[in-house]
């Protein structure tokens, strides 16, 4: 029976917060996009308000759903819809499909732009606990190397599928790595030997290696970080690994230049709300990609933190209750929900501190945009559904 009063509050309230901030942020943020693009001064923001709402409405009703009737349902259509939309979004009409930089990574539909592949990333990871639930869970951790390796052929498969899809025709080579650290990760919750990680991350390494060669933009990117930090990191070498690593009179990243300057400008408590200044034309769709530089820059390193700490509460949330849920399929699921919020968060702030090359990825629930908050929304609803099934004890416990 439907119980809407037993799932996990306080995570429903902290992801409600996160979207809030996150709509003041669209508007404080995208001050020079709307002068630039020529729209209306709140443009972003009834979007991102709507994209909330209707966030909040979906999570709320998905809390109350009972996981044991609808959860394998809705995961499986994520999984199976989202997968061949975004198999066939590259043969898709200009008139239906946006096309950035030669990559359609978005369906144009009512005056809206969707990103299949952030629903999707919801849909491979209830994939992945299903399957590893049936398929690994329940087959013995030591057996022979051979027999081992033929129970991931079928994830071999589907990887090979998804990077022409994801990193080739769509260009989305962030979305491809999160995919690759959630499968790496849900793995060693699995019940697998250590020679099927060492095989996973030699064929990560090579496939995020061999993307990187075949593709001048994103060599040029490591070039451009490199030339970035290399100063900081070969000062530690020897002098002949120095000269054989510099690279001389290569151009620095603006955007990251110009994101670290955002970050010391706001100081420890920012100049104030909406009066940042790096945002006006210098840091570009910075209420998107650079969205954590745009709020330090308004409301300091202290706002920030505060900011970063209450997402970082909200994946402890979720991986709580997968720790404390019996079935190991919910079990998996949430903790790949967890990683999906968590690892994108990772590789933004890497990013945009230089601490690894830049790449574009929207911060789960900050970042604009409605196909990131709506699919995030769906994800913590379902992960709240499953709070449902916790023990009065745990339960307790949880809050």
């Amino acid at each position: 029976m439907e119980n809407e009063k037993n799932f996990d509050f306080v995570l429903f309230y902290v992801a409600c917060a996160l979207i809030g901030i996150s709509v003041i942020f669209s508007y404080s943020l995208s001050v020079y996009a709307i002068e630039y693009l020529g729209l209306g001064q709140f443009h972003f923001f009834i979007r991102e308000l709507l994209f909330g709402v209707l966030g909040i409405l979906i999570m709320y009703r998905l809390a109350m759903i009972d996981a044991d009737k609808y959860f394998d349902r809705i995961g499986t259509w994520l999984f199976v819809a989202m997968f061949v939309i975004i198999a066939i979004m590259p043969f898709l009409p200009e008139s239906l499909v946006t096309q950035t930089l030669g990559a359609k990574r978005w369906i144009r539909m009512f005056g809206f732009s969707i990103a299949p592949v952030e629903f999707f990333k919801v849909g491979f990871a209830y994939f992945l606990a299903r399957s590893f639930n049936k398929n690994l869970l329940s087959k013995h951790k030591y057996l022979r190397l051979g027999d081992e390796m033929k129970l991931f052929i079928p994830y071999f498969l589907l990887f090979l599928l998804l990077i022409p899809i994801i990193a080739l025709a769509q260009k989305d080579f962030g979305q491809l790595v999160v995919l690759l650290v959630l499968t790496f990760v849900m793995l060693m919750f699995a019940n697998r030997s250590y020679r099927i990680f060492l095989f996973l991350g030699i064929f990560g390494i090579v496939t995020m290696i061999s993307l990187i060669l075949i593709a001048p933009h994103r060599l040029n990117r490591i070039y451009g970080w490199w030339s970035m930090v290399q100063d900081s990191i070969l000062s530690f070498m020897p002098t002949f690994i120095s000269t054989a690593l510099t690279i001389e009179d290569y151009p620095e990243p603006y955007q990251v230049g110009h994101s670290i300057n955002a970050i010391f400008h706001g100081g420890y408590f920012g100049v104030g709300l909406s009066d940042g200044v790096l945002k006006m034309g210098f840091l570009s769709e910075v209420h998107t990609d650079f969205v954590l530089a745009g709020i330090a820059e308004e409301i300091g390193i202290v706002g920030l933190f505060l900011v970063v700490l209450l997402l970082l509460f909200l994946v402890q949330r979720v991986l709580r209750i997968s720790r404390m849920i019996d079935d190991p399929k919910y079990h998996l699921f949430t903790l790949g929900v967890g990683l999906l919020i968590a690892v994108p968060l990772l590789i933004n702030f890497g990013g945009i501190t230089g601490i690894i090359p830049i790449k574009g990825i929207a911060v789960p629930f900050l970042s604009y945009g409605g196909s990131s908050m709506i699919s995030m929304c769906i994800a913590i609803g379902l992960v709240l559904s499953i709070s449902n099934k916790l023990k009065p004890r745990d339960k307790d416990e949880s809050y």
